[in-house]
């Protein structure tokens, strides 16, 4: 596709010679947009999801002095001491510059509701320049701005840098943007650098991409057995990973990440990336010039870093959660995230699936007409790529953000297949609306269009009480007046516990995280079991409050588990008499009760069986 000159200028040059600084042009204003659109969101310090409050907490106790390598949550049952997050700091370091930056311009407050807007869209940049280098090396150096477009489709993937979700997603996805530029790069050094210290980087901040490192690993491997002459790329990854791992452990590992757990970078995958970077280097060194040589060196080489790991770390052959099976079962098994695409409603599945399928037969076209030329092995690498970020959402749903992303080259390359060939055709209409429709039907923008015609599932019978409470619950102006209190344990759901102690001077007993384990299943079983069970809890953790939200997402696992339970008969207006109500707002989406410790229990009403229902008549 040639590009004509404009205004005195060539747009070809200026695209090819400048493209970093309008990458960055482009970024800002996304920036713009969403720091003016998200305004409220920012002012009210609406942090949507547990892990970005959970988040504010670790920035927030660094700052106050807690120690970098202590990640203990001292707020969430304090009473037996806090529980450990496996998280790093890594990701807690540009939030909190943002907050010490602003805090003498601001104030405390308004600091950290900007340092929350602001930092998220931080990795964004990083990921919108690895996009444009991948597409510049594969499709054409004048494409990235149409990479750069589709990837503004990319709904699930933006979600992960929009302002608020300051967890460590966003960064983890600027990662492995560039891990797939480094897999494109035609500089061998260069690329097998860049994928060794993006994989080292997103290890550090968590296991989540680890499958995705693997895979790209895998794919250098390959490219090395296929062509004895990229024997360079493979030689760099593996020292950049090995040594980019190993610095990571060494300056961001906490204190509970130093033992051999399976969950985060401890000394099990730390031992298993130095093996792995090392093996490869050695493989290098050799590099024999038979291909089917080198096809049975890196099959050996993968065989025996599984073989190492099963013997010397068998406890993580299993969940690297490493929960117990009540957990996993009551707890951990009914995140919808972890579920796969096909068990979700299509309304849901469609937006996310969309472009992964077009970025991978995007990709396949690109390889098969890249099959005579250099770029051959580079569109090779990416479709593997892009196939297996693909496959992964038949796993988990939670794969969306990073197949939508890495299907930004596929869908490229398609569109600048597809609208040259409607600019030749002779009628202006054909030429303007075939080039409009091909564009929205190969960028996958056109999913916004379909998906309000879509069905959600099961209809909904009546309003929808679990969303409204799930929203009031979480609100400021809900939660603030709880501040009157004196500071206190409150014992709460297991998803309230984090913006509890994020919004208020409150404790809690339980957050949504597995090595909180313990505690998760001690708040499942007083809401599930019987009203005598709930104090003796209770009491272990030192509560003096219960707070409940009615209605709320988790109360409803509590009914369905046990319809008579404690929890059940709160909902029925049952209250034992050693809880103690406490007046709130009359607009209070809670209900408070102070725990009565010294007052005997009254002997509970016999609960009576529900009465069958009546059958209908039998048909003649």
């Amino acid at each position: 596709m040639n590009l004509k000159p404009l205004r005195g200028f060539r747009l070809q040059d200026e695209l090819e010679q400048r493209w970093l600084g309008w990458t960055l042009v482009a970024w800002a204003c996304v920036v713009a947009w969403y720091l003016v659109q998200r305004q409220g969101n920012i002012y009210w310090l609406a942090l949507g999801d547990t892990d970005d409050n959970m988040r504010l907490m670790q920035v927030r106790a660094l700052l106050a002095g807690q120690g970098w390598y202590d990640l203990r949550q001292y707020r969430l049952d304090p009473a037996l001491g806090g529980f450990d997050i496996h998280w790093s700091r890594i990701v807690d370091l540009p939030i909190a510059a943002l907050i010490l930056i602003l805090k003498p311009f601001l104030g405390v407050a308004a600091a950290e509701k900007w340092a929350c807007g602001i930092a998220p869209l931080l990795p964004l940049s990083i990921a919108m320049i690895g996009i444009a280098l991948t597409i510049r090396r594969l499709v054409s150096p004048q494409a990235w701005p149409i990479g750069l477009i589709v990837l503004m489709g990319c709904g699930s993937t933006l979600l992960m840098f929009a302002p608020m979700r300051i967890d460590h997603h966003g960064w983890q996805l600027a990662a492995l943007a560039m891990t797939v530029a480094g897999l494109a790069d035609p500089a061998r050094a260069r690329g097998g650098a860049t994928v060794g210290l993006s994989s080292a980087f997103s290890l550090t901040i968590g296991l989540e991409m680890l499958p995705y490192c693997a895979m790209a690993g895998a794919i250098i491997g390959l490219r090395w057995v296929w062509e004895a002459a990229d024997v360079r790329r493979m030689q760099v990854y593996g020292l950049t990973l090995a040594g980019g791992s190993a610095l990571g452990f060494a300056l961001f590992a906490s204190n509970a990440n130093q033992v051999l757990r399976c969950d985060a970078l401890t000394p099990v995958w730390l031992t298993v990336m130095i093996a792995a970077g090392t093996l490869l280097f050695a493989l290098s060194l050799w590099n024999p010039e038979k291909r089917w040589v080198r096809l049975l060196l890196a099959a050996l080489a993968g065989a025996a870093i599984a073989a190492g790991f099963a013997h010397f770390f068998p406890q993580c052959l299993g969940r690297p959660e490493q929960v117990s099976d009540e957990l996993y079962t009551t707890w951990l098994s009914n995140v919808r995230e972890a579920r796969p695409i096909y068990r979700h409603a299509l309304k849901t599945a469609f937006p996310i699936a969309a472009l992964p399928i077009i970025g991978i037969i995007g990709a396949a076209i690109a390889t098969w007409r890249a099959r005579r030329s250099e770029a051959l092995v580079g569109w090779a690498a990416v479709a593997l790529f892009t196939a297996f970020a693909g496959a992964m959402l038949l796993w988990q749903i939670r794969a969306g953000p990073a197949a939508q992303m890495l299907s930004v080259p596929g869908a490229t390359a398609l569109v600048w297949l597809l609208i040259p060939w409607f600019l030749k055709r002779g009628s202006m209409l054909v030429r303007v609306l075939g080039s409009v429709i091909g564009f929205l039907l190969v960028s996958g923008l056109f999913t916004g269009l379909v998906v309000p015609w879509l069905p959600s599932g099961k209809p909904a019978k009546g309003p929808d009480l679990v969303g409204k409470a799930n929203a009031a619950c979480a609100r400021i102006s809900q939660l603030r007046p709880l501040n009157a209190i004196p500071a206190a344990t409150f014992f709460t759901h297991v998803d309230m516990g984090p913006r509890l102690i994020t919004v208020t001077h409150h404790n809690a007993i339980a957050g949504p995280y597995h090595r909180n384990g313990d505690a998760i299943l001690d708040v499942h079983h007083a809401f599930t079991g019987t009203a005598r069970g709930f104090r003796p809890i209770a009491a272990r953790h030192k509560a003096t409050y219960l707070l409940t939200c009615p209605n709320m997402a988790e109360t409803t696992v509590y009914r369905a588990r046990n319809p008579n339970g404690f929890y059940g008969q709160l909902a029925r207006g049952q209250v034992p008499n050693w809880l103690e109500p406490v007046e709130l707002p009359k607009n209070s989406a809670f209900r408070l009760w102070k725990i009565r410790y010294d007052l005997p229990d009254v002997p509970e009403p016999p609960v009576s069986a529900p009465k069958p229902r009546p059958r209908p008549p039998a048909k003649p």
